[in-house]
């Protein structure tokens, strides 16, 4: 199971949600002989402490930290309820099936249209679509 944002989803939400609610990182640096250059090789350690200590071991132009999320940080930023600027109040669901999962806001008074994601392996996908959708909709 993926329990952190990839590289693209981390770069999407850098643009979305607020730097310091990221509990992980990837970077390029390379630090004491070990190179993280890759996802695949990423040190993880949280955001703010890595800028700290990161910035102290070099002056590379092309040095870059990206945030990233784990599965905790991501459901911390969707709320349990929301209310549009039409005043509908949606309740978020979890929904978990064989082994997919998928998200929805439903609007407990069928007034308003559902806002849901597709079906996912992982949780942090459905996670990250739904944050885009309600980014979208301006409801983040």
């Amino acid at each position: 199971m993926k329990s952190y944002t990839d590289i693209n989803q981390s770069k999407k939400l850098e643009e979305i949600l607020p730097i310091d609610s990221a509990d992980m990182h990837y970077n390029n640096a390379s630090i004491k002989g070990i190179n993280y250059v890759d996802e695949h090789r990423a040190e993880l350690m949280e955001y703010n402490r890595a800028i700290k200590v990161l910035s102290k071991y070099t002056i590379n132009p092309l040095f870059e930290v990206i945030p990233c999320w784990s599965l905790a940080a991501l459901l911390e930023q969707l709320d349990d309820r929301i209310t549009d600027e039409d005043g509908n109040d949606y309740n978020l669901t979890i929904i978990k099936e064989d082994l997919q999962y998928q998200l929805y806001y439903h609007d407990s008074w069928g007034q308003a249209e559902d806002i849901e994601t597709n079906y996912y392996d992982d949780m942090v996908d459905a996670c990250v679509e739904m944050i885009l959708k309600l980014k979208e909709k301006n409801l983040l």
